[in-house]
């Protein structure tokens, strides 16, 4: 919010003026549309042969209808809880949006990304456990690029891939596919 961007971007010319005033967080929000509607992606599914995905998906009833409208992914994200206060993490919502899926008999007809809250090389194993098929590390490595450049995203990188190894080990799994949903305490959650 404290970053004024002084440049404007091909997609602000025209007609259109974006308040940078607010800072940069304020101005790229400034590009989403509220009357944006399940029809709307349904419609898109529908005029592209590229695979549709949607970021943001906080419950299970709309990574049902993600599914539904024709989304062959989605990202289980709370746009790294910026955007509301007390939005539930990626992990939180996972739980619930995989038994959605599943009483839908979905689960297996969409790729169920977690975006967001993943630190630690048990992070990413307890997604995975949970049914993610894939886990985002960018705060990770935003963090590392930050600290030390190049060498500190291929440092963070090792890390996390070493603490995911040491997890597989400790909970006596080989390879991915031994990774259980029961291995992970939800309770809390």
């Amino acid at each position: 919010m404290r970053f004024k961007a002084p440049q404007k971007s091909a997609v602000q010319e025209g007609d259109t003026q974006v308040d940078t005033s607010r800072g940069t967080a304020n101005a790229l929000s400034s590009f989403i549309d509220p009357s944006l509607s399940w029809s709307d992606i349904e419609w898109i599914a529908g005029v592209t042969r590229l695979t549709l995905g949607l970021k943001g998906i906080q419950s299970g009833k709309d990574a049902v209808l993600a599914a539904q409208r024709g989304a062959k992914a989605i990202l289980v994200s709370n746009h790294g809880g910026r955007q509301l206060d007390y939005a539930r993490s990626g992990v939180e919502v996972l739980v619930e949006v995989m038994a959605a899926l599943r009483e839908a008999g979905l689960d297996r007809q969409i790729t169920v990304f977690v975006d967001g809250g993943t630190r630690r090389g048990t992070d990413i194993f307890k997604c995975l456990a949970l049914g993610a098929d894939g886990v985002g590390i960018g705060r990770p490595a935003l963090h590392g690029l930050a600290a030390y450049g190049e060498a500190g995203v291929v440092k963070t990188v090792t890390m996390l891939r070493d603490e995911f190894a040491t997890c597989l080990m400790m909970m006596g799994c080989q390879g991915l596919t031994d990774i259980k949903a029961e291995m992970v305490v939800t309770s809390k959650l």
